[in-house]
């Protein structure tokens, strides 16, 4: 018993010491002085403010001056004995990030927790919701230790694969009911459907919302020709993942996506292939069948989650392997994972060339439309990442969400709302997180750039720029990270999971490649 407790003494010594070289708190009391904030709300930028934490609560948001001129130090907030204080004049201020679709690693993928974790904080990530992974009970277990700052982490909401753990599968209504009671005793949030019949998507939606636990769908091939968007938002789901099931709903001149005849689902080639044909085959944009599946989602305040980047390999495949992250901070087993493969999820490149990214693009072109235009007619559109998977590394995956956002058509102050208020909406967190208003948790990022001049400088490795002086320099990249009440060195959570990385690299002997090349 007694090396047992020094063996927990030991890990616990480790935990904080690993924390406090990369994160200071949480403080009684925290001032951000000088700041110029973007609130989230699509309100424009304002400062300088001084933004007054208590406990991780916001207590104050106090306008401290103007641009441009020196500030009254009488106007200030008082830093209360052991307080703490941030010079941030010159930095901008915004809500902690809400991906809505983050995956916490994977076996496949040899990506473990921690590495994911400040891959999301560097980000800015505070916020994560987990759309099913390893198991209920390890990413319960994960949630807990990281209310209690137990471990570097961001909060989780989590939700549960459909039928995860259940014997023999669900087939009634009936055992779909016993199975939502049975995960909302367990401390799930929520349920992440890939559809089923819909006798039973109904039952378990009604269990579900009856209980006040969220929900998501993936509306897979297998299931949409008879449950698609439209029955998932009449039977109360709360947000639909991707865009599958979606272009289903838009069908006006066929049941079915036109599939060829020898198409096989378990070949990825012809399903994300295929995939990248469907939105030609629904009604067009503005058509009256369009509008009206639109209006009917706006009617029932559905919410989308298009992660637009996962699927961007598919319309650019150079692009997306060759992003200048992958050298420093994709692992050697993640890399590997992407690769092509009949078996490893998302590595469709069987044969990938022209035409199918010709497809994409067209594809892209038609989803972007309808997910812009429902964001205007006042529908909520969050964002999400689904990284792990086709080429997406967590993190830098959020911010490239960010921009595919701004190419649909959103004003940066509307991406970040997207980021960051329409993501607690979703939650049913708007009370707590997604703002910088008084009385809400203090998830905050701090950025020495403007974000809405250019989102590239949100990636962890900054965004090219070129001095007056000739110099060719990198900019921005988050500076710090505040999450339940800790700040967060952004940049020396970076480097970390660099050091992870190289490590990996060094043990195994790797150099990264690109495919097929000896």
């Amino acid at each position: 018993m007694r090396y047992f407790v020094i063996f927990l003494c030991t890990l616990w010594g480790s935990l904080v010491q690993a924390q406090s070289e990369l994160a200071e708190g949480p403080f009684s009391q925290l001032i951000i002085r000088g700041v110029t904030l973007i609130n989230g709300n699509g309100a424009p930028p304002q400062g300088p403010v001084d933004v007054v934490i208590e406990n991780d609560r916001i207590t104050k948001v106090a306008v401290v001056g103007y641009p441009g001129v020196a500030i009254n130090e009488d106007r200030r907030p008082e830093l209360k004995e052991g307080g703490h204080e941030i010079e941030a004049s010159g930095m901008y201020l915004l809500p902690g990030f809400i991906d809505m679709h983050g995956h916490i690693g994977g076996v496949s993928q040899g990506a473990d927790w921690d590495y994911v974790f400040k891959l999301w904080l560097a980000h800015g990530i505070t916020t994560v919701r987990e759309p099913s992974g390893r198991s209920r009970d390890w990413a319960l277990d994960l949630k807990k230790r990281s209310e209690k700052n137990e471990i570097i982490a961001p909060r989780i909401i989590q939700y549960t694969g459909f039928g995860a753990g259940s014997k023999g599968g669900i087939h009634t209504p009936e055992e779909a009911r016993a199975w939502v009671r049975e995960n909302a005793k367990a401390g799930s949030d929520g349920i992440k459907f890939f559809g089923a019949a819909p006798e039973i998507m109904e039952a378990a939606l009604d269990e579900n919302n009856a209980l006040g636990l969220g929900s998501a769908c993936h509306h897979a091939q297998l299931s949409v020709a008879r449950w698609n968007v439209l029955h998932s938002a009449r039977a109360g789901l709360t947000t639909m993942e991707h865009w599958y099931g979606l272009p289903e709903a838009l069908f006006d001149d066929r049941t079915v996506q036109d599939y060829p005849l020898d198409y096989n689902y378990q070949n990825e080639q012809h399903r994300f292939e295929e995939a990248g044909k469907l939105w030609e085959q629904a009604a067009p944009p503005y058509s009256e069948h369009w509008n009206r599946v639109m209006e009917e989602l706006l009617a029932l305040d559905f919410t989308l989650d298009p992660t637009l980047n996962i699927y961007e390999a598919s319309r650019d495949l150079h692009r997306a392997r060759r992003a200048e992250w992958h050298e420093d901070y994709t692992l050697p087993s993640l890399w590997r994972f992407y690769q092509p493969s009949k078996i490893s999820h998302g590595s469709y490149w069987h044969y990938w060339g022209t035409e199918q990214e010709i497809k994409w693009k067209r594809n892209y072109k038609l989803w972007m439309t309808f997910v812009n235009e429902y964001k205007n007619r006042g529908g909520r559109v969050t964002t999400g990442s689904d990284s792990g998977f086709i080429f997406q590394l967590y993190g830098f995956a959020y911010v490239r969400e960010l921009e595919l956002l701004r190419e649909a058509g959103f004003h940066p102050l509307e991406v970040i709302r997207s980021a960051t208020l329409n993501g607690a909406e979703a939650l049913k967190m708007e009370d707590e997180i997604g703002t910088v208003e008084v009385g809400k948790i203090a998830d905050m990022i701090l950025i020495e750039t403007n974000p809405l001049e250019n989102l590239k400088s949100l990636y962890g490795t900054g965004a090219i720029k070129l001095t007056e002086d000739n110099e060719v320099v990198r900019v921005g990249g988050v500076k710090y990270t505040i999450s339940k009440g800790v700040v967060y060195d952004a940049k020396g959570l970076l480097n970390e999971v660099k050091e992870m990385v190289d490590k990996a690299k060094a043990e195994e002997g790797f150099s990264l490649k690109q495919p097929g090349i000896k």
